[in-house]
C-alpha cells in the first residue's frame, strides 16, 4: 500500500537559496496575515535578545539575574527614571486596569521565579526602586522571550503584539548600549 509523500525537502532551496519568509508566508499561521513592520520587530527582537542576553546575562538569562545586573546598575547610580518612563508607562497601561493586574498580564505567564508581586508592585507603582523597575521592565521582555520561543505566541498569531516587540526592541537596545558604557561589550 503506497502511503502519499507526507514530507519532502526542497533541495532546490539548499544552500544561499532559501528565503525563510516566503517560507513562513505559506507554511506558518498567521504569518502571511501580518505587516512587514509586524514581522521586522519579530525578526528584531530575535536578534536584540540574543545580543543583551549573550552580553547583560554571560549567556545565561532568568528573572533572578535580570534582578541582579539591575540592581548592580542601581546601586552604581546609572539609571534614571526619566528614561524608563515610556516603557514603565506603556507596560502600566498594557497590563494594569482599574489597579489590578488585567486579562493580559495573565497571558504574561509569569512563574513564581519571574517575581510576580515585584511586577505587580512595579507596575501599580508601589515599588519605585529604579533597579527594580528596570528588572521588572526586562522580566516582562524576559516573558514575551519565553512565549515567543517556546510557541505561545504562534499560537494567536502574534495579534497585537507590534506595540510589545516594539517596546521590547527599543528597551533592549538601550540597556545593550548602557551595559557595553558600564560592563564593556563582550
Amino acid at each position: 500500500m503506497s502511503r502519499g509523500v507526507i514530507w519532502q525537502g526542497d533541495s532546490e532551496k539548499v544552500g544561499n537559496q532559501f528565503h525563510p519568509i516566503p517560507w513562513l508566508n505559506d507554511n506558518a499561521p498567521g504569518f502571511s496575515d501580518l505587516q512587514q513592520q509586524e514581522k521586522d520587530a519579530v525578526m528584531q527582537f530575535s536578534l536584540l535578545w540574543s545580543l543583551f542576553e549573550a552580553q547583560a546575562l554571560e549567556s545565561s538569562a532568568s528573572s533572578n539575574s535580570i534582578l541582579k545586573k539591575c540592581q548592580k546598575w542601581s546601586q552604581r547610580g546609572v539609571l534614571e527614571l526619566d528614561t524608563l518612563q515610556c516603557f514603565l508607562d506603556y507596560f502600566k497601561e498594557r497590563y494594569i486596569e482599574q489597579g489590578k493586574p488585567n486579562d493580559r498580564f495573565k497571558h504574561l505567564h509569569l512563574r513564581r521565579n519571574d517575581k510576580p508581586e515585584l511586577v505587580i508592585n512595579v507596575l501599580r507603582g508601589i515599588e519605585t526602586d529604579l533597579g527594580n523597575i528596570l528588572a521588572v521592565l526586562l522580566i516582562i521582555v524576559y516573558r514575551y522571550r519565553n512565549n515567543f520561543f517556546h510557541g505561545i505566541k504562534w499560537a494567536y498569531n502574534f495579534h497585537d503584539q507590534l506595540g510589545n516587540f516594539t517596546n521590547a526592541n527599543r528597551l533592549l537596545s538601550m540597556v545593550i548600549k548602557l551595559n557595553s558604557q558600564v560592563e564593556g561589550a563582550i
